[in-house]
């Protein structure tokens, strides 16, 4: 199963934890020889359309989609390569079409103002980053990011805010869509039925959810299970927001329709199955999807349809293991719960126990464990992170103390 971004995003929506796993940080070993995929050539465009892989230049996929309405552009949200690619390609199209558009998934609606402000030149990247609540809202590095925010800033293309908030897309994967009043939807209409093969892959995505929650003896998941039901009701949602707010921004009266560029998780796109699919039920049809795929992916996951063009983005020397804790998260109403610890965990060692809900890290508020996980990761070894937990009522201050490496 494709456990990309959009599975883990999901995951974490539903109270999946997120897994940070117990081994302390080490050296590297030397990467073996990354394969070689017979399709794709690193560094270079693959165009897919309705047939096989066929190589061709940046020159042969731009120029060729530059007048469409909406261009869908993919990434696996933690991986910097991916937004170097979407950076490079923004640019391109900018020269060919100045009415340029950028929107991020990254953003909710809610803070338009503050992405118009950003793009006006008013506020700097500190103060940027804080109104939007970033580390609260999406949880990637801001470094990953940044370069497109500053590229829209510095060419003053407007920002749009793709996104709803978090809390909608949970209360329709908890009761439904007819669970949630259409006052409480944020002005979304309902989706459009998904097509079936999105169906089936969500059901192994729902699947794993229920096997990671419930370990080997948890009950088989079920089609029929109103669970599944309701997960397949928040992912239409979540695809028919982000639709909405391109077509939105595309008919909004202008004099030339501009070319509309959406920045969105590769598993909202991948197959015209999400956001394309909720986009042509909205009467927008001239779309393209761009994806970026590592350059050893087999043959066999190129199949027609998956996007116009694939981008072969290049393996990387591999970078030293990134610290451990060692726990499960998951993302609740109240902030973020350790589901699990590991045993022989640096959070076990330093007292961390499941069921704990971290309020606070290195002094700072903690809302989601997106924000925990990279936290972690940037720790450097040897040093001390100190952490609040709320336990049956009482707040107790920890301190994790991440080996020195070698």
């Amino acid at each position: 199963m494709d456990m990309d971004s959009l599975t883990r995003k999901l995951l974490a929506l539903l109270a999946a934890s997120v897994l940070l796993q117990a081994a302390p940080a080490a050296t590297a070993e030397p990467a073996a020889p990354a394969p070689v995929s017979a399709c794709l050539k690193a560094g270079n465009w693959s165009w897919l359309g309705d047939g096989p892989p066929r190589l061709v230049s940046a020159q042969g996929v731009l120029p060729r989609l530059a007048d469409r309405d909406v261009i869908l552009l993919g990434e696996q949200h933690d991986k910097a390569d991916d937004h170097r690619w979407q950076l490079q390609t923004i640019a391109a199209l900018a020269a060919m079409r100045p009415d340029i558009v950028i929107g991020f998934e990254a953003f909710p609606r809610r803070v338009q103002p503050v992405l118009d402000r950003w793009v006006n030149g008013e506020l700097t990247a500190a103060e940027f980053l804080d109104k939007v609540e970033w580390n609260a809202v999406w949880g990637m590095p801001a470094e990953l990011y940044l370069p497109l925010f500053e590229f829209a800033r510095i060419n003053r293309i407007p920002m749009l805010a793709l996104n709803v908030e978090r809390k909608l897309i949970r209360n329709i994967a908890s009761k439904g869509s007819d669970g949630v009043p259409q006052a409480e939807r944020e002005g979304v209409s309902r989706p459009t039925a998904p097509p079936q093969p999105y169906v089936d892959n969500l059901f192994e995505t729902h699947r794993e959810h229920a096997r990671m929650r419930g370990g080997e003896a948890a009950p088989a998941a079920s089609r029929s299970d109103p669970a599944f039901r309701n997960f397949v009701d928040a992912q239409a949602t979540w695809d028919r927001a982000m639709a909405e707010a391109l077509a939105r921004r595309l008919n909004s009266g202008t004099p030339a329709r501009p070319l509309v560029v959406g920045i969105i998780g590769s598993g909202h796109l991948r197959n015209g199955y999400g956001v394309a699919h909720q986009l042509r039920d909205l009467g927008v049809t001239r779309t393209a999807t761009l994806l970026p795929l590592p350059a050893d992916t087999p043959c066999t996951e190129l199949r027609p349809g998956l996007a116009e063009a694939v981008f072969a983005v290049p393996p990387q020397a591999a970078a030293p293991e990134p610290p451990r804790l060692g726990v499960s998260l998951s993302d609740g109403e109240r902030g973020v719960q350790v589901v699990e610890v590991s045993p022989g965990s640096l959070a076990e060692q330093s007292g961390v126990r499941a069921g704990d809900l971290i309020v606070e890290l290195a002094g700072s508020p903690i809302a989601k464990a997106a924000t925990v996980a990279a936290a972690v990761k940037k720790q450097p070894a040897g040093t001390w992170l100190p952490l609040r937990v709320r336990r049956e009522g009482e707040v107790i201050e920890l301190v994790v103390r991440f080996p020195a490496r070698g």
